[in-house]
């Protein structure tokens, strides 16, 4: 193989791959990237076994195809310290030569077979959807997952498609995120899987052209996200999620609106004065407003009002983690927010219209 890349493709399309490489393994195939040229591309791969990424660039010039295995860090730390716009690199078996205008590195890889095999993209894709719309249902609940195992599978983001929607889920017991979106799909029916938190957090770093569009497979126990210079592939998250349905209340009968902004800064800010044995803010609604305290021995009192756009219901006091709601609060993407709420033991559910909400339980503040 010998090839004459783009330095600065080279660095982003390492920099992609390097997400999913293992730095301690048995396996030293695991530490590396696999180089393949071939059709005017150069394509890079990584695997840990469980997700796998395929970054390509055509932004090369190939003198003759090929492929060459070789530790991923190596490579990543020469190409990033070089100073020159183009770089050669030319392989020979299970040496690498990288050359520039002042340097010449050789390095010692691998056999490319030895190099475990990636699952191709092949056929028609279950759906379709833009990259902008899908990052953003990402975020709006992927910071919402478990973080330990339990006894459902919670600590993955769960989607879900029914025709031309697509429904992600997250929660880890204590609270829940849910956002809706379209996509595109030929084909009927309902299709769900839990993705690990790890593979999406991989994706959005593939994400960066909004309008790009994003092509979706689901097959035995993997699902595949292509695009038109990126693949990613993982091993599905085990089990059952719990049914996230039966979790929202639909019962709420007290309903404040409030602009989003103003209630950021106001959690915020009263967060300031909790610590670990008091990790909750009190929020009192009423139509004249909401006053939001908290409270910490040893450290002080903290009293913030903020002004209501509209309140529905009787008055009621409810405490939360401050930290929860910031973490909702920060992937609102409208300007106003609804809380609906029953009694102060009764968990609070905020929402966007139809298309994002987040359940929230309650903390006990006496």
């Amino acid at each position: 193989m010998k090839v004459i890349c783009d330095r600065g493709a080279l660095v982003e399309a390492l920099n992609l791959v390097g997400g999913v490489v293992v730095t301690r393994t048995p396996k030293p195939v695991l530490t590396c990237v696999k180089l393949s040229a071939a059709d005017g591309t150069l394509t890079l791969t990584a695997t840990d076994l469980e997700a796998a990424i395929r970054v390509s660039t055509a932004r090369v010039e190939i003198t003759q195809p090929g492929e060459t295995l070789v530790p991923s860090d190596k490579i990543s730390q020469i190409v990033r310290e070089s100073n020159d716009p183009t770089l050669t690199i030319e392989s020979s078996g299970e040496e690498t030569h990288i050359r520039g205008q002042d340097s010449h590195f050789k390095m010692f890889g691998y056999p490319v077979g030895d190099f475990p095999s990636v699952p191709e993209f092949s056929g028609e894709a279950d759906f379709e959807i833009n990259a902008g719309p899908l990052a953003q249902l990402i975020h709006q609940t992927i910071y919402a997952t478990a973080r330990e195992n339990s006894r459902y599978a919670i600590n993955g983001v769960l989607l879900e498609r029914e025709g031309n929607k697509l429904t992600v889920v997250a929660t880890d017991g204590h609270r829940l995120a849910l956002a809706k979106g379209d996509c595109k799909s030929d084909k009927k029916g309902t299709q769900s899987a839990i993705v690990p938190t790890r593979a999406l957090q991989q994706l959005l770093k593939l994400l960066s052209d909004a309008e790009e569009i994003v092509r979706v497979k689901i097959a035995d126990n993997q699902i595949l996200f292509a695009t038109d210079f990126a693949l990613l592939t993982s091993n599905l998250v085990e089990g059952n999620f719990p049914p996230y349905k039966d979790v929202i209340p639909k019962d709420g009968d007290k309903k404040a609106t409030l602009d989003t902004g103003s209630l950021t800064s106001a959690v915020r800010r009263a967060s300031l004065l909790t610590n670990e044995e008091s990790k909750g803010v009190k929020l009192a609604f009423s139509k004249t407003g909401l006053k939001l305290t908290s409270r910490a021995p040893e450290l002080g009192e903290a009293e913030i009002n903020v002004d209501i756009a509209g309140y529905d219901g009787e008055p009621v006091e409810i405490g939360f983690n401050p930290f929860y709601l910031l973490d909702a609060l920060k992937v609102v993407p409208t300007e106003q927010v609804q809380i609906d709420m029953k009694a102060g033991n009764k968990p609070g559910v905020l929402r966007t219209g139809q298309t994002f909400l987040y359940v929230v339980m309650p903390v006990n503040l006496q």
